[in-house]
């Protein structure tokens, strides 16, 4: 979680600096892609770029690094970067070429670090805290996502909350659409198919007039999808615009009904169409 690896950061710098480890460029096949990193300090290691010999090898730079700034007195940001062909140098299997970038953090520089760690962008709407509502926050709190978590019942919620998670009570639920995060994807699944309707058509609404909700998603069988957009069209929805609506929701292929199971397979949706995002945000460059 963000805030969980922020905080071990921060506190891997109240005892000494450390030396920050990004991946600034790869190339073929590698284990983890541009912006994974990790922190090192003399004692620990917070993050990862893809564990295996390119990790180790890259902490015992790190370390080594560390020990040389101290003793020549380098500033903050005191950098190198280090080429890394993973199948010649390192015997892995990959084959790809790996760049990494190691820097200086002094002692209690967390400011330093604040662009690397800002919390996720991609935000989730989440309309629903049953039993597969929560299962599916506790497995975001571990993904790229933010959360905006609304229901009509103000006592569903967790009592302890989370940094990623903000919880919302709505009555009528439907009306926090309007205010939700620009480019939120939305997932409906309300204890009410009452509820679940005036969403979905809420989110339609908005849809035409903004056209800034990218995912619509609605937990339940396609009989029930079918008795949706009946309605929806006698609410002079067009077939066009119901497309948008995905239902029933998560991969196809996943077997079960218990919470932890739906909710694994909508995650696993969510992160196919971010893949899909980046591959295409990458191909516009």
């Amino acid at each position: 979680m963000w805030s969980d690896v922020f905080k071990k950061v921060e506190q891997v710098l109240d005892h000494g600096p450390l030396c920050w480890v990004e991946v600034m460029d790869s190339r073929g096949s590698v284990p983890r892609e541009r912006g994974a990193w990790m922190a090192v300090s003399a004692s620990r290691v917070v993050g990862t770029i893809g564990g295996g010999h390119l990790e180790f090898d890259a902490i015992d730079k790190a370390r080594a690094l560390l020990d040389d700034w101290q003793r020549q007195g380098a500033q903050a940001g005191a950098g190198h970067q280090h080429r890394y062909p993973l199948g010649p140098s390192l015997g892995q299997c990959c084959g790809g070429v790996v760049m990494l970038r190691f820097a200086l953090v002094p002692q209690g520089e967390i400011r330093l670090l604040r662009d690397q760690l800002q919390p996720p962008r991609d935000c989730v709407a989440l309309f629903g805290a049953g039993h597969v509502g929560h299962a599916l926050v506790r497995l975001l709190c571990h993904l790229p996502y933010r959360v905006v978590w609304v229901d009509s019942r103000d006592s569903v919620f967790p009592e302890e909350e989370h940094a990623l998670v903000q919880c919302e009570y709505s009555d009528p639920v439907q009306s926090a659409v309007a205010d939700l995060p620009t480019g939120s994807q939305v997932l409906i699944m309300s204890f009410s198919h009452a509820e679940d309707l005036e969403v979905v058509a809420q989110c339609l609404r908005r849809q035409r007039e903004r056209g800034d909700l990218p995912y619509v998603g609605l937990i339940g069988s396609a009989t029930k999808w079918a008795t949706f957009r009946r309605r929806l069209r006698e609410r002079g929805f067009a077939d066009a615009e119901l497309d948008h609506v995905t239902c029933p929701i998560g991969v196809p292929g996943i077997r079960g009904k218990e919470p932890e199971v739906i909710a694994v397979a909508v995650a696993a949706q969510l992160l196919q169409r971010r893949s899909a995002a980046m591959v295409q945000n990458q191909g516009n460059l």
